[in-house]
């Protein structure tokens, strides 16, 4: 089973909870044990887990990302998003995540993000459950 929505991103660089949406689909499967691969199709857009209780670590992510000075360097790519493309390839386009009794296994405070380095802009999340 594939689904996929979409998410309209309103920053330059944020990371947005898509836990609920993911989630969501899953419930609506009938896939009870299994694995869940969550993919965005950008090249300067990500997929990562990190903490969701605190909402201060995303920004510490995007200041972290941005303290690597990336900004900083010649690039030939004449668009001015090498940054953002980067900042993607570090983080990566996809996560694979277990499914158990019909629900993500993930640890009490982790949730799904999808990280927009190049916005605002919207977005395309696929989710495949096996």
């Amino acid at each position: 089973m594939i689904s996929f929505f979409t998410v309209k991103t309103k920053q330059a660089e944020q990371l947005i909870d898509i836990t609920g949406e993911v989630s969501s689909i899953i419930s609506r499967s009938s896939i009870s044990d299994g694995i869940c691969i969550i993919y965005t199709a950008h090249t300067t857009a990500a997929i990562t887990i990190n903490e969701n209780a605190d909402p201060t670590v995303r920004t510490d992510i995007i200041k972290g990302l941005n303290h690597l000075d990336l900004e900083s360097v010649s690039y030939r790519h004449q668009e001015g998003n090498s940054p953002a493309h980067i900042k993607s390839s570090l983080i990566g386009c996809s996560m694979t995540v277990i499914i158990h009794n019909g629900r993500l296994n993930m640890g009490t405070w982790q949730g799904i993000f999808l990280c927009e380095f190049d916005g605002p802009r919207t977005r395309n999340v696929l989710v495949k459950i096996l």
